[in-house]
């Protein structure tokens, strides 16, 4: 055995019989022995094994904090091991959420310390509560909970909730951030034989169930429950998209799917332009089999997933609304715009060369992109003060146009006309009217009442075509009244 090491030494989630055998050893062998509680299961191993034992128990009922126990611990095996060789032994593994090893560690030489593994609780705990995709799991000690850097769309690991007064910290502290009524899972000795209390609970209930030191709380993410209905889709298309699924769905790629998605997305923008409920919930199903579809091609070359997807939208939604779920104030939707802007610039790249305007996408629609272009110039101040700058714009750029027409000159035209669309969409934004939804209803309503001029020529036995102009004008004034 090596001189004056400090032995960190884990005891395993709470079977005596989880304790490795070697930890046994070095635990026999070593003279000086100090355990971080001795109200674990585990050590009636010790005491059966004969092991002799210091507990610092007795820290926890005289310092006013965990900090203070813990530093108090880390002096004390540090200097003992200037003596002899020592042991500490915690609970579990001695690297997995134990706060006093890892005081040690930050203390002592690395050439000193041995660590001898065991099961984790945490082995345990996955295993009562069947969890899999730890990738995202936040581990936090219920001792040291900091509602403000828990994250709701990731699921989030409890541990040490070991009296009623800690699950009702606890509790207080969540419900600044969960509804009252959230999900959650509470296990109490979990891995031990005959002991381990499985209980799904809601969240304002967690400081009504019988708690100790070994228990420890699953707080899914907010809307883990809210999107299973999802799943039977996916699996659907994982189906299509199989190798003996549809021919025709295992043929696409994310070009193949784009047109279709903006088809989707256009049909729903109708049916809700129609108050069709109806229609929308269809339109809906469909433009939602388009996500699925791209996720679900993104998957197989193993970019993302569905839930990489509601994950990343989740944390954006979380992070764009501080006003909601942080401390930040906004008293009406124009500051609400404002503050999303300017969070959106902080997340871009800050670096020389970047601007505001390359986030805009290429293929929008000519108004929506001039819509977007005038709200980030205004979003930094530059803007019109008032809606008669903008009417009076409107006016110069009509002259303009007026005057280019008169000189014949082509590309000038071109420019002006686009100018004065420009101009409208500016007009259009002071009015809080959406110019690409204004316009499309425009294009509907002359369609519509061009179909009523067409009726009518037809009712009277004449070609729409062979009208002359004051025939169409009063088919149009008569089409006008009957569309009011």
């Amino acid at each position: 055995m090596s001189k004056n090491c400090i032995y960190l030494v884990g005891l395993g989630p709470g079977n005596p019989s989880d304790i490795p055998e070697r930890n046994l050893e070095i635990l026999r062998a070593t003279d000086l022995v100090f355990l971080r509680t001795s109200s674990h299961p585990s050590v009636a191993r010790l005491v059966a094994e004969g092991v002799k034992f210091t507990s610092f128990d007795y820290l926890y009922e005289s310092l006013d904090t965990f900090e203070q126990v813990y530093d108090a611990i880390a002096r004390e095996v540090i200097n003992r091991a200037d003596e002899s060789n020592v042991a500490y032994a915690v609970p579990g593994h001695p690297l997995v959420l134990e706060r006093s090893v890892a005081v040690i560690i930050s203390q002592c030489p690395k050439e000193r310390l041995i660590v001898m593994p065991a099961m984790s609780f945490l082995d345990a705990v996955i295993g009562a509560l069947n969890l899999y995709d730890l990738g995202t799991i936040q581990l936090v000690d219920s001792c040291c909970l900091d509602a403000e850097v828990i994250n709701p769309s990731r699921p989030v690991l409890l541990t040490q909730i070991y009296s009623r007064l800690v699950a009702g910290t606890v509790k207080l502290d969540l419900m600044r951030i969960y509804p009252d009524d959230h999900p959650i899972t509470v296990v109490s000795a979990a891995g031990i034989e005959g002991q381990e209390r499985v209980a799904h609970v809601k969240l304002y209930e967690l400081d009504r169930l019988e708690v100790d030191h070994l228990t420890t709380a699953y707080v899914p993410p907010i809307l883990e429950h809210k999107v299973g209905n999802v799943t039977p889709l996916i699996r659907v298309v994982e189906e299509l998209r199989s190798e003996h699924g549809c021919p025709w769905d295992k043929e696409q790629t994310h070009k193949t799917l784009s047109r279709y998605l903006i088809e989707e997305a256009y049909e729903t923008t109708e049916a809700i332009e129609l108050e069709d409920m109806h229609k929308l919930c269809e339109e809906l199903g469909d433009l939602l089999l388009q996500i699925v579809l791209h996720v679900q091609i993104a998957s197989e070359t193993r970019a993302f997933t569905f839930s990489d997807v509601v994950r990343g939208i989740t944390e954006k939604m979380i992070r764009r609304h501080p006003h909601v779920f942080g401390d930040a104030t906004a008293h009406d939707s124009a500051e609400v715009l404002a503050k999303w802007e300017k969070i959106k610039a902080r997340e871009r790249d800050s670096g020389w060369g970047r601007s505001l305007m390359d986030d805009i996408p290429k293929f929008w629609p000519s108004l929506m992109s001039a819509e977007k272009v005038q709200r980030i110039a205004s979003a930094v101040g530059f803007d019109w003060t008032d809606m008669d700058g903008v009417l009076d714009k409107v006016a110069e750029e009509i002259k303009e146009l007026e005057h280019a027409t008169r000189n014949g000159k082509r590309q000038c035209v071109e420019e002006e006309i686009g100018d004065l669309l420009f101009t409208i969409v500016n007009l259009s934004r002071f009015l809080s009217v959406d110019p690409e939804l204004a316009l499309k209803k425009s294009i509907r309503k002359f369609i519509r009442r061009f179909k009523r001029m067409e009726r009518e020529a037809n009712a009277a036995g004449k070609n729409i075509e062979a009208l002359s102009i004051d025939e169409l004008d009063l088919l149009w004034e008569q089409a006008k009244k009957e569309d009011t």
